[in-house]
């Protein structure tokens, strides 16, 4: 059985995947995970591979899906992109950008805030090898 958080983040991952998609970014993977950590959408044009959090949210919740982001999430995100592009010959510029997206009780998309280049790797020590 899914539960309902795992249920509301599908919908709100299956939305950024279109909402990216009409940006002109090709999706390439959904929930990329390794021990430790999670990507939620990657994507890439000519000159970016963005790693997205989705982050879903009923319109009347109290906290932004933003400010959910904590840096231990962050780091874990982080530490996962440089994993994956550890094990691929990546030649695209890496980008940490989140996704709001906002529903209503019956799982509808009311709003979705995108924010490109929410975060970076500066805090974290953590190398993103680009080939």
């Amino acid at each position: 059985m899914i539960s309902y958080a795992k249920d509301i983040g599908n919908v709100g991952e299956v939305a950024v995947c279109h909402y990216v998609s009409n940006m002109g970014y090709e999706v390439a993977y959904r929930n990329y995970a390794v021990r430790g950590g999670e990507i939620d959408i990657i994507a890439c044009d000519n000159e970016y591979i963005l790693f997205i959090e989705v982050k879903t949210r009923r319109f009347d919740y109290v906290s932004s899906g933003l400010q959910a982001i904590t840096k231990a999430k962050k780091r874990c995100i982080v530490k996962t992109a440089s994993h994956f592009c550890s094990n691929r010959i990546v030649k695209l510029q890496p980008r940490f950008d989140v996704a709001e997206v906002i529903i209503d009780g019956l799982k509808n998309v009311l709003d979705i805030q995108y924010y490109p280049n929410a975060f970076d790797t500066s805090d974290f020590g953590i190398y993103i090898p680009i080939y």
